[in-house]
């Protein structure tokens, strides 16, 4: 079982955690991944199935923001324009994004032709962070077939770390990953979860703050952190079972800033920070004939403990995407180190 940054006594925020303390604590929620961990390449391929059922006849309520712009996602324009989502979300490296889009494209057309649905159009939604200073990313080394292995792999207790799309990224000069967290926000004598997953390749770590306690200048210090430029990403996928708009969903993508902040990023020129967000509490099916849809959602003035509950998630899933992540030795010997080598000394220091 992988240690993460609850087990070593880090206390983020106080609302209550989904079971797992993952996205997938969302029901019908899953996560896969496919790694390629050589001398040479070090990335991957992580995918987030929203819904057990066919997605592209059964959407979702969806929204989108872009915190820093410096990024290559692919279908953010139709979320913003419709509001929903049709595709799984995929998360690779930069210049693997179009590969991974066609992959999906051919997995929805094959999800569909099993329904006889005909489809001339398809919105796949693919994140990106570069990973070139650990794999050498010319080398546009995921494939087709890697993304369908992620998709068949998918399971709701995911692997963390340098894993699939986190194989070989860098979060605050340590070594970066797939993180995830979860809270659990109560509404009208019931309870929702909001989820997140992350993909974290930015920071520096003179900036880093752990649970409150800036620690990153004495890693810089123990490690000889050299000093550079932050110009790194971060993904973050939001998923949530709580009714609401996609003008609502979209509030809550813009509070994953919170959490980067809390962590100590200050979102440099170079990033590129996206959030893409979605709600499992309404179903629009396609072609069932409506003409007017009847969607539940959220009283506006009740939405600050899912602002929260972001926030709390979104430092939470960094702080699990760095401390589960192994330290890796990549392209032409670059060498990231692991957060859980300098944890437990770092935290006992007074601040």
């Amino acid at each position: 079982m992988q240690k993460r940054i609850g087990d070593y006594g880090v206390k983020i925020g106080s609302l209550p955690k989904g079971r797992l303390n993952k996205i997938t604590d969302v029901k019908g929620v899953r996560v896969g991944h496919f790694t390629i961990d050589t001398a040479e390449n070090k990335t991957g391929v992580t995918v987030i199935l929203p819904s057990e059922e066919n997605i592209f006849t059964n959407k979702l309520i969806a929204a989108s923001f872009v915190l820093n712009g410096f990024g290559k996602a692919q279908g953010l324009v139709q979320i913003e324009e419709l509001g929903t989502l049709e595709t799984p979300i995929a998360l690779t490296n930069t210049l693997n994004i179009g590969i991974v889009h066609d992959a999906l494209v051919e997995y929805m057309v094959g999800e569909c032709q099993k329904e006889d649905v005909n489809i001339t159009s398809v919105n796949p939604v693919v994140g990106e962070n570069n990973d070139s200073y650990l794999n050498n990313i010319q080398s546009r080394a995921v494939k087709k077939e890697h993304v369908f292995s992620a998709i068949d792999g998918a399971c709701v207790d995911f692997e963390e770390g340098d894993v699939g799309a986190g194989k070989g990224v860098t979060c605050h000069l340590l070594k970066g990953g797939i993180g995830s967290a979860s809270r659990i926000v109560e509404y009208g004598g019931s309870s929702y979860t909001i989820g997140v997953l992350v993909q974290t390749n930015l920071g520096l770590l003179e900036d880093l703050v752990i649970g409150g306690k800036h620690v990153g200048p004495a890693i810089a210090e123990k490690i000889g952190a050299e000093k550079v430029q932050e110009k790194g990403s971060i993904m973050i996928i939001i998923a949530t079972d709580l009714p609401v708009s996609s003008r609502q969903l979209k509030r809550l993508c813009r509070r994953a800033s919170v959490g980067i902040a809390r962590c100590g990023s200050y979102i440099g020129h170079g990033s590129g920070d996206i959030i893409i967000g979605f709600s499992t509490a309404n179903t629009i099916r396609e072609g069932d004939g409506n003409e007017i849809r009847y969607i539940r959602v959220l009283d506006e003035s009740k939405i600050d403990p899912a602002f929260r509950a972001v926030a709390e998630s979104v430092e939470e899933a960094v702080l699990n995407s760095m401390i589960t992540a192994k330290r890796v030795v990549g392209y032409k010997g670059h060498v990231r180190e692991t957060l859980a080598d300098y944890i437990e000394e770092v935290l006992k220091i007074k601040m």
